[in-house]
Protein backbone atom coordinates (compact mmCIF):
# COMPACT_ATOMS: atom_id res chain seq x y z
CA UNK A 1 0.00 0.00 0.00
CA UNK A 2 1.59 3.46 -0.82
CA UNK A 3 2.76 5.79 2.02
CA UNK A 4 0.17 8.78 2.43
CA UNK A 5 1.35 12.19 0.93
CA UNK A 6 0.90 15.65 2.09
CA UNK A 7 0.35 19.02 0.20
CA UNK A 8 3.64 19.96 -0.96
CA UNK A 9 2.47 23.79 -1.59
CA UNK A 10 2.20 25.35 1.14
CA UNK A 11 -1.03 27.49 0.00
CA UNK A 12 -3.39 27.27 -2.49
CA UNK A 13 -2.25 29.74 -5.21
CA UNK A 14 -4.70 33.12 -6.80
CA UNK A 15 -4.61 31.51 -10.11
CA UNK A 16 -5.95 27.88 -8.82
CA UNK A 17 -8.40 29.76 -6.18
CA UNK A 18 -9.55 31.67 -9.28
CA UNK A 19 -10.23 28.78 -11.46
CA UNK A 20 -11.66 26.68 -8.67
CA UNK A 21 -13.83 29.01 -7.28
CA UNK A 22 -15.00 30.59 -10.68
CA UNK A 23 -16.05 26.94 -11.81
CA UNK A 24 -18.11 26.07 -8.32
CA UNK A 25 -19.67 29.39 -9.21
CA UNK A 26 -21.16 28.75 -12.35
CA UNK A 27 -21.71 24.69 -11.39
CA UNK A 28 -23.14 25.47 -8.34
CA UNK A 29 -24.08 28.83 -7.34
CA UNK A 30 -21.65 29.26 -4.53
CA UNK A 31 -20.15 32.15 -3.91
CA UNK A 32 -16.64 32.04 -3.24
CA UNK A 33 -14.54 35.82 -2.18
CA UNK A 34 -10.94 35.80 -1.78
CA UNK A 35 -11.87 36.09 1.84
CA UNK A 36 -12.81 32.31 1.97
CA UNK A 37 -9.83 31.29 0.22
CA UNK A 38 -7.92 29.56 3.80
CA UNK A 39 -11.11 27.76 4.11
CA UNK A 40 -10.93 26.55 0.83
CA UNK A 41 -7.64 24.83 0.95
CA UNK A 42 -8.34 23.63 4.28
CA UNK A 43 -10.87 21.60 3.30
CA UNK A 44 -9.02 20.52 0.12
CA UNK A 45 -6.29 19.32 2.23
CA UNK A 46 -8.34 16.79 3.44
CA UNK A 47 -9.45 15.50 0.14
CA UNK A 48 -6.03 15.80 -0.76
CA UNK A 49 -4.74 12.76 1.44
CA UNK A 50 -7.38 10.99 0.60
CA UNK A 51 -6.05 10.93 -3.50
CA UNK A 52 -3.19 10.84 -1.86
CA UNK A 53 -2.20 14.07 -4.07
CA UNK A 54 0.70 16.41 -2.86
CA UNK A 55 0.15 19.78 -4.57
CA UNK A 56 -2.37 21.73 -4.88
CA UNK A 57 -1.81 22.75 -8.41
CA UNK A 58 -2.11 19.09 -9.40
CA UNK A 59 -5.19 18.41 -7.62
CA UNK A 60 -6.90 21.46 -9.73
CA UNK A 61 -5.48 20.19 -12.66
CA UNK A 62 -6.90 16.75 -11.82
CA UNK A 63 -10.57 18.16 -10.99
CA UNK A 64 -10.54 19.59 -14.40
CA UNK A 65 -9.77 16.23 -16.43
CA UNK A 66 -12.38 14.27 -17.40
CA UNK A 67 -11.52 11.52 -14.74
CA UNK A 68 -11.54 14.12 -12.01
CA UNK A 69 -15.31 15.35 -13.33
CA UNK A 70 -16.19 11.66 -13.35
CA UNK A 71 -14.35 10.58 -10.03
CA UNK A 72 -13.59 13.66 -7.94
CA UNK A 73 -16.19 16.29 -8.04
CA UNK A 74 -18.80 15.15 -6.08
CA UNK A 75 -16.65 14.27 -3.42
CA UNK A 76 -14.83 17.68 -3.87
CA UNK A 77 -18.04 19.50 -3.57
CA UNK A 78 -19.28 17.72 -0.52
CA UNK A 79 -15.83 19.20 0.81
CA UNK A 80 -16.78 22.52 -0.24
CA UNK A 81 -20.04 22.71 0.76
CA UNK A 82 -21.19 23.60 4.45
CA UNK A 83 -24.03 21.73 5.95
CA UNK A 84 -25.26 22.86 9.63
CA UNK A 85 -28.56 21.87 10.74
CA UNK A 86 -30.62 20.92 13.27
CA UNK A 87 -33.99 19.41 14.32
CA UNK A 88 -36.57 22.37 15.17
CA UNK A 89 -34.54 24.69 13.50
CA UNK A 90 -35.80 28.28 13.95
CA UNK A 91 -39.29 26.84 15.25
CA UNK A 92 -41.39 29.50 14.55
CA UNK A 93 -41.45 28.17 11.25
CA UNK A 94 -43.05 24.96 12.26
CA UNK A 95 -46.08 27.32 14.38
CA UNK A 96 -46.56 29.29 11.36
CA UNK A 97 -46.72 26.37 9.43
CA UNK A 98 -49.29 24.55 11.88
CA UNK A 99 -51.20 27.80 13.11
CA UNK A 100 -51.83 29.24 9.91
CA UNK A 101 -50.39 27.98 6.46
CA UNK A 102 -51.85 24.65 6.67
CA UNK A 103 -55.40 25.75 7.36
CA UNK A 104 -55.27 28.17 4.60
CA UNK A 105 -53.75 25.98 2.38
CA UNK A 106 -56.22 22.75 3.10
CA UNK A 107 -59.05 25.71 3.07
CA UNK A 108 -58.79 26.63 -0.64
CA UNK A 109 -58.78 23.19 -1.77
CA UNK A 110 -62.62 22.21 -2.32
CA UNK A 111 -64.61 19.32 -1.04
CA UNK A 112 -63.50 16.94 -4.11
CA UNK A 113 -59.82 18.05 -3.70
CA UNK A 114 -57.41 15.48 -1.96
CA UNK A 115 -56.24 17.22 1.04
CA UNK A 116 -52.58 16.29 -0.14
CA UNK A 117 -49.83 18.38 0.71
CA UNK A 118 -46.41 18.47 -1.85
CA UNK A 119 -43.69 19.90 0.46
CA UNK A 120 -39.67 20.32 -0.55
CA UNK A 121 -36.92 20.35 1.78
CA UNK A 122 -34.20 22.44 -1.01
CA UNK A 123 -30.80 21.77 0.31
CA UNK A 124 -32.22 19.29 3.31
CA UNK A 125 -28.27 18.36 4.76
CA UNK A 126 -28.27 15.95 6.84
CA UNK A 127 -31.91 15.61 7.02
CA UNK A 128 -33.32 17.26 10.39
CA UNK A 129 -35.60 19.90 8.16
CA UNK A 130 -37.35 17.38 6.07
CA UNK A 131 -37.89 14.66 9.30
CA UNK A 132 -38.83 17.86 11.27
CA UNK A 133 -41.32 18.60 8.75
CA UNK A 134 -42.92 15.28 8.14
CA UNK A 135 -43.00 15.13 12.23
CA UNK A 136 -45.16 18.43 12.38
CA UNK A 137 -47.19 17.36 8.89
CA UNK A 138 -48.41 13.86 10.89
CA UNK A 139 -49.64 15.33 13.92
CA UNK A 140 -51.14 17.70 12.05
CA UNK A 141 -52.77 15.34 10.07
CA UNK A 142 -54.10 13.77 13.58
CA UNK A 143 -56.49 16.57 14.10
CA UNK A 144 -57.56 16.77 9.93
CA UNK A 145 -59.47 13.51 8.78
CA UNK A 146 -58.08 13.20 5.39
CA UNK A 147 -55.17 14.96 5.62
CA UNK A 148 -52.13 13.73 3.64
CA UNK A 149 -48.57 14.63 2.55
CA UNK A 150 -45.30 13.48 0.71
CA UNK A 151 -42.15 15.18 1.56
CA UNK A 152 -39.16 15.65 -1.86
CA UNK A 153 -35.45 16.05 0.35
CA UNK A 154 -32.73 17.59 -1.86
CA UNK A 155 -29.18 18.31 -1.53
CA UNK A 156 -26.17 18.90 -3.74
CA UNK A 157 -24.02 16.81 -1.28
CA UNK A 158 -23.69 12.97 -1.57
CA UNK A 159 -22.53 12.34 1.75
CA UNK A 160 -24.96 14.41 3.46
CA UNK A 161 -27.73 12.36 1.66
CA UNK A 162 -26.38 9.60 2.91
CA UNK A 163 -26.82 10.72 6.45
CA UNK A 164 -30.35 11.70 5.94
CA UNK A 165 -31.29 8.42 4.54
CA UNK A 166 -29.92 6.30 7.08
CA UNK A 167 -31.78 8.49 9.77
CA UNK A 168 -29.97 7.79 12.89
CA UNK A 169 -28.59 10.61 14.99
CA UNK A 170 -26.97 10.96 18.54
CA UNK A 171 -29.46 11.58 21.58
CA UNK A 172 -28.21 15.14 21.91
CA UNK A 173 -29.14 16.20 18.38
CA UNK A 174 -32.65 15.59 19.03
CA UNK A 175 -33.25 16.89 22.35
CA UNK A 176 -34.69 19.83 20.09
CA UNK A 177 -37.45 17.45 19.13
CA UNK A 178 -40.42 17.71 21.65
CA UNK A 179 -40.59 14.78 24.24
CA UNK A 180 -44.20 13.67 23.00
CA UNK A 181 -42.76 13.28 19.36
CA UNK A 182 -39.97 11.43 20.55
CA UNK A 183 -41.44 9.06 21.46
CA UNK A 184 -43.48 8.59 18.85
CA UNK A 185 -40.81 9.40 15.76
CA UNK A 186 -37.68 7.87 17.30
CA UNK A 187 -36.62 4.64 17.70
CA UNK A 188 -33.55 3.92 20.49
CA UNK A 189 -30.88 1.08 19.42
CA UNK A 190 -31.50 -1.88 21.21
CA UNK A 191 -27.87 -1.62 22.46
CA UNK A 192 -27.81 0.53 25.58
CA UNK A 193 -24.18 1.22 25.08
CA UNK A 194 -24.98 3.35 21.84
CA UNK A 195 -26.52 6.75 22.35
CA UNK A 196 -28.62 6.93 19.10
CA UNK A 197 -31.77 7.13 18.05
CA UNK A 198 -33.10 6.02 14.03
CA UNK A 199 -36.53 7.63 12.92
CA UNK A 200 -39.32 5.33 12.76
CA UNK A 201 -40.26 3.58 9.13
CA UNK A 202 -43.48 5.20 8.55
CA UNK A 203 -41.67 8.71 9.19
CA UNK A 204 -38.59 7.65 6.62
CA UNK A 205 -41.33 6.52 4.29
CA UNK A 206 -42.65 9.79 3.84
CA UNK A 207 -39.61 11.34 2.58
CA UNK A 208 -38.02 11.21 -0.48
CA UNK A 209 -34.47 11.94 -1.23
CA UNK A 210 -32.52 12.86 -4.17
CA UNK A 211 -29.43 14.58 -4.84
CA UNK A 212 -30.07 17.67 -7.08
CA UNK A 213 -27.75 21.28 -7.80
CA UNK A 214 -30.23 24.06 -7.23
CA UNK A 215 -28.34 25.65 -10.22
CA UNK A 216 -29.62 22.67 -12.47
CA UNK A 217 -32.08 24.30 -14.68
CA UNK A 218 -34.77 21.43 -14.99
CA UNK A 219 -36.83 21.46 -11.63
CA UNK A 220 -36.74 18.16 -9.23
CA UNK A 221 -40.38 18.07 -9.19
CA UNK A 222 -43.49 17.63 -12.16
CA UNK A 223 -46.78 18.99 -10.02
CA UNK A 224 -46.76 22.33 -8.11
CA UNK A 225 -45.75 22.49 -4.70
CA UNK A 226 -47.41 24.52 -1.52
CA UNK A 227 -44.73 24.45 0.59
CA UNK A 228 -40.79 24.99 -0.19
CA UNK A 229 -38.24 24.62 2.56
CA UNK A 230 -34.95 26.80 1.50
CA UNK A 231 -33.01 27.80 4.33
CA UNK A 232 -29.80 29.05 5.20
CA UNK A 233 -28.49 28.41 1.55
CA UNK A 234 -29.36 31.56 -0.74
CA UNK A 235 -26.32 33.69 1.33
CA UNK A 236 -24.13 31.66 -0.15
CA UNK A 237 -25.00 33.15 -3.61
CA UNK A 238 -24.51 36.55 -5.10
CA UNK A 239 -27.83 38.66 -5.65
CA UNK A 240 -28.46 37.69 -9.35
CA UNK A 241 -28.11 33.91 -8.47
CA UNK A 242 -30.85 34.24 -5.73
CA UNK A 243 -33.08 36.50 -7.25
CA UNK A 244 -33.01 33.32 -10.33
CA UNK A 245 -33.62 30.98 -7.72
CA UNK A 246 -36.51 32.81 -6.28
CA UNK A 247 -38.45 33.15 -9.32
CA UNK A 248 -37.89 29.37 -9.68
CA UNK A 249 -39.17 28.43 -6.69
CA UNK A 250 -42.28 31.06 -7.31
CA UNK A 251 -43.02 29.26 -10.60
CA UNK A 252 -43.14 26.05 -8.86
CA UNK A 253 -45.26 26.88 -5.81
CA UNK A 254 -49.08 26.38 -6.18
CA UNK A 255 -51.06 29.80 -5.41
CA UNK A 256 -51.04 30.25 -2.11
CA UNK A 257 -48.30 28.25 -1.56
CA UNK A 258 -45.40 28.93 1.01
CA UNK A 259 -41.71 29.92 0.66
CA UNK A 260 -39.39 29.49 3.87
CA UNK A 261 -36.31 31.07 4.07
CA UNK A 262 -33.30 31.24 6.53
CA UNK A 263 -33.42 33.88 9.57
CA UNK A 264 -30.50 36.05 7.45
CA UNK A 265 -32.31 35.93 3.98
CA UNK A 266 -35.07 37.94 2.28
CA UNK A 267 -36.33 38.64 -1.25
CA UNK A 268 -36.36 42.51 -0.08
CA UNK A 269 -35.49 44.52 -3.85
CA UNK A 270 -36.43 41.72 -5.31
CA UNK A 271 -38.80 41.35 -8.58
CA UNK A 272 -40.63 38.16 -7.30
CA UNK A 273 -44.01 37.81 -7.40
CA UNK A 274 -44.33 36.71 -3.40
CA UNK A 275 -45.90 38.37 -0.58
CA UNK A 276 -44.18 39.15 2.52
CA UNK A 277 -46.71 36.96 5.28
CA UNK A 278 -44.34 36.83 8.30
CA UNK A 279 -40.64 37.22 8.65
CA UNK A 280 -38.53 35.22 6.23
CA UNK A 281 -41.68 33.53 4.54
CA UNK A 282 -43.04 34.39 2.04
CA UNK A 283 -46.50 33.40 0.26
CA UNK A 284 -47.05 33.26 -3.74
CA UNK A 285 -50.12 35.65 -4.42
CA UNK A 286 -53.73 33.85 -5.02
CA UNK A 287 -55.42 33.26 -8.13
CA UNK A 288 -58.08 35.97 -8.75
Amino acid sequence: MPEKVYPTDKKLSDHDFVRLSRFIHQQYGIHLTPAKKSLLEGRLRKRMKQCNISSFSDYCNYIFTDQGMAEELVYMIDAVTTNKTDFFREPYHFEFLTLQALPQLIGKQNASFRKKIKAWSAACSTGEEPYTLAMVLSEYALSSPGFDFSILATDISTKVLDIAQTAIYEEEKVSPVPYAMRKKYLLRSKDPNKKVVRITPELRNRIAFRRFNLMDKRTPVSEPLDIIFCRNVMIYFDTETQERLIRQFHSLLTPGGYLFMGHAESINNMDVALRFAAPTIYQKEMAP
